[in-house]
């Protein structure tokens, strides 16, 4: 393990919680920032149906010569 004496420094009861708590904390950022930021997280969340695309139109006929 490369960062092993960090556990000299740090005992393992206090830093391995703090660790994964601003892990926690970070997920849940971003998860609050999508739902603020964007229209179709909240919609997600809802369970609101996909707006079906448009078909593609036909392609042209060749031109005659």
């Amino acid at each position: 393990m490369n960062q092993g004496r960090i556990w000299t420094v740090v005992n393992p009861t206090v830093g391995l919680p703090l660790l994964l708590g601003s892990v926690t904390v970070i997920a849940i950022l971003v998860h609050l920032a999508l739902v603020t930021n964007t229209s179709w997280f909240p919609k997600y969340w809802n369970g609101a149906t996909a707006v079906a695309a448009a078909p593609a139109p036909a392609p042209a006929a060749p031109a005659k010569k």
